[in-house]
């Protein structure tokens, strides 16, 4: 194959003067105009209660607030997989920070003051903060109407439970696998929610026009999925996918947290409350902490099934995701996880249980591996584990047990090429695995470790990706695509394919 020009090469980041010269825009640095108003959020202080009363007189009064919106004023259920959520909270709360009213004002400041004066009686609820305590029998409903929600059809929610979704998997006979088995060990791993941290906060600035269009500024990884929910939850306004439009500037750091919808439909509600007229609304610092997606707690529960050679016989995980009060994009991150939990390795028997719970935590959604960092910890360390009761090498047991083409996934599918085991033989030789390294810092430690990691999609393989190429007069090319850059140098990676 002959040399290519630019494939293959270090290049200049096509975005890289824009941003290292300060020119980049972000969703803050937008300029509006003079009718430009902001919002602030009127939210939760409880993890869990029942709303008895709202009261904006006060803050209607205030000179300068254009607008107080309240749960009355959008009644409409919203979700990107199931319907589970209200764009203002109705009836109760089920997390601190849950967005109960807002006030649209002409500056910042009386926007901030107005919503203090927003009077909000509640009557607290015990709250579900583990999901142990969700899944005891008898536990308090976080969602008593979850039979009724709308969801979409590879969505399992169990009635009368904190049970959002449940992914089985199932392959071979687990009884047998285990009975075949010369040791059996099981343990339980657990993995803290984490916030993703991005440098740039959330934000939004919507605008419904008066050609009845709304637009939405969003910091957002996946501006489509905004768009198809926007217009899905304010289709009794009228609106319909042909009316909206979402336009996603330079990202500052998304990492999962910016997908799908956490706080960017308070922006385009708030349009639609106050025709004619952006309106803008940031998150805090702290509010990034409490307000948008985390990355799920996990409980994983792991069994596993051996003979003395090192072939695995049967796996058995339990994983118990925290998915928070709403499931949005964390079911799916359960769901992909599920269909994967066994690794990289070939197991004839397997059960899995891939499970969203509810709890009065923030939503959690993805970060960095959509669940496979998650369960991948606790797998790889079990079978670190379970080689070193053996008497076998890590690296060993996992060449033993790599999963080859041709092999039969735990859902039906073959395996395709990977180069597993190459890859496997090429790490340990380059960190010298087996060989002792010797610190030349008596205050340090050289240690040395050794994990397999696989990612499948989460959406199906078949799905098709775009994109177009328009030729211009003088023979130059424009470049459409549709997904987001976030640092990874996407950008840059396509102008090269098209060159």
């Amino acid at each position: 194959m002959s040399e290519l020009k630019f494939v293959g090469h270090d290049e200049i980041r096509v975005d890289g003067k824009v941003k290292i010269t300060g020119a980049a825009q972000f969703i803050d640095d937008l300029e509006f105009g003079p009718g430009l108003l902001f919002a602030e959020i009127v939210e939760s202080p409880f993890a869990h209660a029942l709303i008895r009363s709202i009261d904006t007189r006060l803050a209607e009064s205030l000179p300068g607030v254009i607008r107080v919106v309240t749960g009355k004023d959008f009644p409409y259920r919203f979700g990107l997989y199931m319907h589970d959520r209200y764009i203002f909270a109705q009836d109760r709360v089920r997390f601190v920070g849950e967005q109960v009213a807002a006030v649209v004002a002409r500056d910042p400041v009386t926007a901030k003051k107005a919503a203090k004066l927003v009077k909000v009686v509640y009557k607290e609820l015990p709250p579900i903060l583990h999901v142990d305590e969700a899944l005891v029998k008898n536990a308090a409903l976080i969602h008593p109407d979850l039979k009724d929600y709308h969801h979409v059809p590879w969505f399992f929610p169990q009635r009368d439970s904190n049970i959002a979704h449940w992914r089985k998997v199932r392959k071979g006979n687990i009884e047998d696998g285990f009975k075949q088995a010369d040791l059996v060990f099981e343990d339980t791993y657990t993995v803290p929610r984490y916030a993703h941290c991005a440098i740039e906060t959330h934000g939004a600035v919507g605008l419904f026009d008066y050609s009845d269009r709304l637009t939405v500024w969003s910091a957002s990884q996946s501006p489509f999925t905004q768009r198809n929910l926007f217009a899905e939850a304010l289709s009794p306004l009228g609106l319909s996918h042909r009316d909206v439009r979402v336009i996603a500037p330079y990202v500052g750091g998304g990492f999962g947290g910016k997908a799908g919808v956490s706080m960017e439909i308070l922006a385009a509600a708030l349009a639609a409350a106050v025709k004619g007229n952006p309106v803008k609304i940031l998150w805090s610092r702290a509010q990034e902490f409490y307000n948008t997606y985390q990355r799920q707690g996990l409980v994983a529960r792991t069994r596993i099934g051996v003979k003395k050679d090192g072939t695995i016989t049967a796996l058995e995980q339990m994983l118990c995701w925290d998915a928070g009060a709403y499931v949005e994009y964390g079911a799916n991150v359960v769901n992909a996880a599920g269909l994967s939990a066994t690794g990289p390795y070939r197991i004839p028997n397997v059960k899995i249980d891939s499970v969203c719970v509810y709890t009065n935590l923030p939503p959690g959604g993805p970060y960095r591996g959509f669940g496979y960092s998650e369960f991948l910890f606790g797998l790889e360390s079990h079978i670190n584990e379970t080689a070193k009761k053996l008497g076998i090498d890590p690296v060993e047991f996992r060449r033993r047990n790599a999963i080859k083409e041709g092999d039969s996934l735990t859902y039906g599918s073959k395996m395709n090429p990977s180069g597993l085991m190459e890859c496997i033989d090429k790490a340990a030789k380059a960190i010298e695995w087996g060989k002792k390294s010797k610190s030349k810092d008596p205050k340090k430690v050289i240690g040395k470790g050794f994990a397999c990691f696989w990612k499948a999609p989460a959406m199906p393989p078949n799905a098709a990706s775009t994109a177009f190429l328009k030729f211009n007069e003088d023979g130059s090319l424009n470049l459409l695509v549709s997904a987001m850059e976030i640092g990874q140098g996407f950008l840059t990676v396509m102008a090269q394919v098209a060159a």
